[in-house]
């Protein structure tokens, strides 16, 4: 059928008067949008059983629910679900509704969002989600097969020896919660280790995160602690890192204060070798990352980040969903990256754009004067292919490595199903990034 914007528009107001008034209220107003004989938002008296009366029982998704504290006039999930399928809108089989998400469509009617509307916090677009041409729903939707619904396999068994424990951090900043992993070896080893801090996505926890990427696993293998801060959801609904709020992107302040005092903390009570500490992260953790190695470089030797957003992209929420569709605009708030920096990013990310992982890269070599890199392209063990580039600066040392990943979405290269947003068909990203911090910090001198 030929998409009918006129109609689609028609039908939109209409559907907001059934999301207001109920359907013996707007039953005229859905005539008149299919007939286009009145306008379908103009305002109409209350219905009366003379001027029309409903012969059959409201079906549940229209029936009235009581109100609550919380209530602000949406429609609840399931009956938003039965409503759109009401209209004829087909969703697919398991189909979740996210929190916030009925009264997003509750403001911005069930097809396309009002102008300066606003989505609930943390909302993004998982792989896999096709809309028709036309058709425009809040981003955020679940559905069955994409990376945060599939079938997870149980992690491994912590080792005998390691520990993976939680605790919590407070400074000036603000306080968040954290797990630490310490492998078996670290009491044999008798010297320092590096420390690798992972910030989850959105929707993670450190326990998701950490079965996903496997780092707990490659930090018995090679003798280094894993730090992972956890968001909490008094600071963002969906536990995103709020990368876009300017109070969190600044130098002592905000959440880079309070990872960066966790960081420190860790290294105050453990033996950690202050040459190889690293940060990384996934989507929004990945752009929290970025912010954090750029404010404190001092701190963190080298970065890593997946499918993730540059410094500055965004000043509140729809700069932030804007930034995620298209990059940041222009020069605004860009601050170049000085610690060795590698990116990973595929270029069918749906959620936020591969884009975001060209100018991550582009403010790292800013400072270095770097010249063409080297390129180089294979296919993983797993089956993904991939571009990988090497930038080295003036000095001839590698200040940043940019790995394209060819098909690849919004999920963590090369994890492991026991967690959420992974890719199995790799490359291996986490085993990369540790190679990329060991090699970009062997001959950093630091006063300890």
């Amino acid at each position: 059928m030929k998409f009918d914007p006129q109609l689609m528009a028609r039908l939109q107001a209409a559907t907001q008067q059934l999301l207001k008034d109920g359907p013996a209220a707007s039953s005229a107003a859905l005539r008149d949008a299919m007939t286009g004989t009145a306008p379908a938002d103009a305002r109409r008296p209350a219905p009366t059983s003379r001027s029309f009366k409903d012969l059959n029982a409201a079906p549940d998704y229209a029936r009235p629910t009581p109100a609550t504290d919380s209530d602000t006039g949406a429609a609840s999930a399931p009956d938003l679900a039965g409503f759109l399928a009401g209209l004829g809108v087909r969703l697919p089989e398991g189909f979740t509704m996210p929190a916030g998400a009925a009264e997003a469509f509750g403001k911005a009617g069930a097809f396309g969002l009002q102008p300066g509307f606003k989505l609930p916090e943390g909302f993004s677009l998982p792989e896999g989600l096709d809309l028709p041409e036309g058709l425009d729903l809040p981003e955020g939707l679940s559905i069955p097969n994409a990376p945060a619904m599939r079938k997870r396999t149980p992690p491994p068994p912590i080792p005998a020896g390691a520990t993976f424990e939680s605790a919590s951090f407070a400074n000036h900043g603000g306080s968040r919660g954290y797990k630490l992993y310490v492998p078996s070896t670290y009491k044999d080893q008798g010297q320092p280790v590096p420390l690798v801090v992972m910030l989850h996505g959105c929707t993670q926890d450190p326990d998701d995160f950490a079965a996903g990427t496997r780092m707990n696993q490659l930090a018995e293998e090679d003798g280094f602690l894993v730090l992972y801060p956890a968001q909490s959801q008094q600071a963002n609904q969906s536990r995103c890192w709020n990368w876009f709020a300017p109070g969190d992107q600044q130098h002592g302040r905000g959440e880079p204060a309070i990872i960066a005092g966790m960081t420190q903390e860790i290294m105050r009570r453990y033996a950690v070798d202050p040459r190889r500490v690293g940060i990384a992260g996934l989507s929004a953790g990945g752009a929290m990352a970025v912010i954090v190695g750029t404010l404190y470089p001092a701190l963190f030797r080298a970065v890593g980040v997946h499918s993730g957003l540059p410094y500055g992209a965004a000043q509140d929420l729809p700069a932030a969903l804007q930034a995620m569709k298209s990059g940041r605009k222009g020069q605004h708030g860009r601050r170049p990256t000085s610690p060795p920096l590698i990116v990973f990013h595929g270029d069918k990310d749906r959620t936020v754009h591969a884009i975001n992982g060209e100018q991550v890269l582009a403010d790292a070599l800013a400072p270095h004067g770097a010249g063409a890199p080297v390129t180089t392209q294979a296919k993983a063990p797993g089956g993904r292919r991939y571009t990988r580039a090497v930038h080295k600066g003036r000095d001839d040392r590698v200040v940043a490595e940019h790995w394209t990943l060819h098909g690849g979405g919004h999920a963590w290269a090369g994890g492991s199903a026991s967690g959420s947003y992974t890719d199995p068909k790799g490359p291996d990203a986490s085993r990369e990034l540790i190679r990329f911090l060991m090699e970009s910090t062997a001959d950093v001198n630091v006063d300890a």
